[in-house]
């Protein structure tokens, strides 16, 4: 093999892996600001045209931040989207994932969580060098529920509460074990 041909090949797998990690990061960014009830980073990561459908909802991805965090903030106190199993087929500026999803859900009353299992079917367009989703559908595989007593008793004390706002620790630059200041169980 020329050297040319190796520099080609080379190009190839680099661009391949920086596009697999930029797509990856679009997804796992969306999961986050989700969870932060984060508008701003959880709608950076649509096309403006591009489309979610969560269920009956199908909103602009730009416009799903706000709602979502109304109707979860309707009926929960936290939630964490859990990313598991992504795969992704690459074809030039277009991108098709699936991502397996695991939810988990403190109801409003904080006694009961409500955990869920699905999917996020994705299409991810490179447009203006940037990998961002133009379509994303949702299935949901399962539910169940589950008791909360135990984050109250006692025996988690001292752990951080994660908040849904910037004052989240995870924010802090830099993180700090004495400046940054934290809600505890």
């Amino acid at each position: 093999m020329s050297i040319e041909d190796e520099l080609k090949e080379l190009r190839r797998e680099l661009r391949y892996v920086t596009d697999r990690i930029a797509i990856l990061d679009c997804v796992m960014k969306q999961s986050r600001g989700h969870d932060r009830h984060d508008i701003e980073l959880m709608t950076s990561v649509y096309h403006d045209d591009g489309v979610d459908e969560h269920g009956p909802v199908v909103k602009l991805g730009p416009d799903y931040g706000e709602y979502a965090n109304q109707a979860h903030s309707s009926v929960f106190v936290d939630h964490l989207h859990n990313i598991t199993t992504h795969t992704c087929e690459i074809d030039g500026d277009e991108a098709h994932c699936e991502s397996y999803v695991i939810g988990a859900m403190r109801s409003r009353d904080g006694k009961s969580v409500h955990l869920f299992g699905g999917r996020y079917l994705d299409r991810v367009e490179r447009r203006d060098g940037e990998w961002k989703i133009a379509l994303r559908r949702c299935t949901l595989e399962w539910t169940m529920n589950g008791d909360t007593s135990l984050l109250s008793s006692g025996a988690f004390a001292g752990f951080i509460k994660g908040t849904w706002d910037k004052n989240d620790p995870s924010y802090a630059r830099p993180l700090d074990l004495e400046k940054t200041s934290v809600e505890k169980w």
